[in-house]
């Protein structure tokens, strides 16, 4: 976590590099010493997908791994989600490692040889670390410049996106590169595009296969959506059939603080996105429920509030929390909003304001660490104070 590059390089690591010791992490370290000799003796190779993103990564990684489990596939979950790299077990016969990875990670590890990776969409976040957008989006094209994979699945539904598709592809047909979107694509390459709460496959200008979406509970809203199409698209090229995926999907009840149904009550439902903690992430969160009883608020970071988008609308009012409450409220504009600072009093106050049909929404649009050590400990607080007023009746 300490600073390599920008603001400025930490002391230890100017240290490094003046005396020309190179430094590595454990992602580094992991690649450069995944395969083994007993890998001659395999009859298929360990397979490594990366996902790497600004928002839903763990979530894509963790639906993957639930899909390839739920198909019976050797799989484990690592990286910036559950275990560390260096605590899994070394890959049998056919097995699969899944690593979510963020920018911290693929910036500075000297190897990245991934078979599948996967880039979800791109938006600011961590620009101190990275010198602002250029650097950030830079870290997370390493997976693919440096990685070379077999296949690399790209959300393209922002400009950084096309750009990482278009350099990696050969041309428009070239299906080692699998576009994922929530819009509308077309062309004769592979293609995978949730619309309306359908899941669509395209080969060659042909639909292969379709899933609907809308029925899944652990998977709400456009922003999860995106997730089904990257996790939908990783397995495929891993040579699952759809009923398989499907099946997965059906069965993944989705993770804590990630649009996480906590519970409801006399008509009320009550979410945990904890993990919402930068805007674009919240506007998603945002989209996904009508008739809104927001809590946000907390460290606010770089780029202002001005990317919340057509989710404000489903905004009834918002109960704002942290030390700077007040000061965020005011850049909320003409929302009506209340200044709660604490989240004991923001879940009281929206539970009882809340009117049959509307959600109570964590999604804070801001960073935990101003009144919690980080978003884990600021959703389970939401999650204990909604479930003791659940159970008060």
């Amino acid at each position: 976590g300490i600073p390599h590059l920008y603001p400025a390089p930490h002391p230890v690591i100017a240290a490094a590099m003046a005396a020309g010791v190179p430094v590595d992490n454990d992602v580094g370290l992991f690649f450069r010493s995944l395969a083994t000799p007993d890998w001659d003796s395999f009859d298929t190779a360990p397979r490594v997908v990366a996902v790497t993103g600004s928002n839903g990564k763990s979530t894509t990684s963790a639906l993957i791994h639930h899909v390839l489990t739920r198909a019976g596939r050797a799989s484990q979950l690592a990286g910036n989600i559950g275990r560390g790299v260096l605590d899994i077990d070394p890959p049998g016969d056919g097995g699969v490692v899944v690593l979510e990875l963020s920018s911290y990670q693929t910036d500075l590890a000297r190897a990245l040889t991934p078979d599948i990776a996967v880039f979800t969409n791109l938006s600011p976040d961590h620009l101190d670390r990275h010198g602002g957008m250029g650097g950030y989006f830079a870290a997370k094209r390493r997976l693919f410049a440096e990685g070379g994979p077999d296949r690399a699945v790209i959300g393209v539904d922002e400009a950084e996106g096309r750009y990482l598709a278009n350099q990696l592809a050969e041309g428009p047909a070239d299906d080692r590169v699998i576009r994922i979107s929530t819009g509308r694509l077309s062309g004769p390459g592979w293609l995978v595009q949730a619309r309306k709460g359908f899941l669509t496959e395209w080969r060659k200008g042909r639909q292969v296969a379709s899933i609907d979406l809308r029925p899944i509970a652990g998977l709400p809203g456009a922003h999860n959506h995106q997730n089904a199409c990257a996790a939908f698209a990783a397995t495929r090229a891993l040579g699952l059939a759809p009923r398989e995926i499907e099946a997965g999907f059906a069965s993944f009840a989705g993770l804590p603080h990630r649009s996480q149904i906590v519970g409801d009550r006399n008509g009320v439902r009550f979410v945990n996105d904890s993990k919402a903690t930068n805007v674009d992430a919240a506007a998603k969160a945002l989209a996904a429920f009508a008739k809104i009883r927001w809590i946000c608020g907390g460290l606010e970071k770089d780029g202002g509030l001005d990317g919340l988008g057509d989710g404000r609308a489903n905004v009834v009012k918002a109960y704002v929390i942290g030390r700077e409450a007040a000061a965020f409220a005011l850049k909320l504009g003409d929302m009506p909003s209340e200044v709660c600072t604490t989240m004991e009093t923001a879940v009281a106050r929206a539970a009882a304001e809340a009117e049959p049909g509307e959600t109570v929404l964590l999604a804070p649009a801001a960073a935990s660490f101003d009144q919690y050590d980080n978003f884990e400990q600021r959703g389970d607080d939401f999650t204990a104070r909604v479930r003791a007023l659940l159970a008060g009746g």
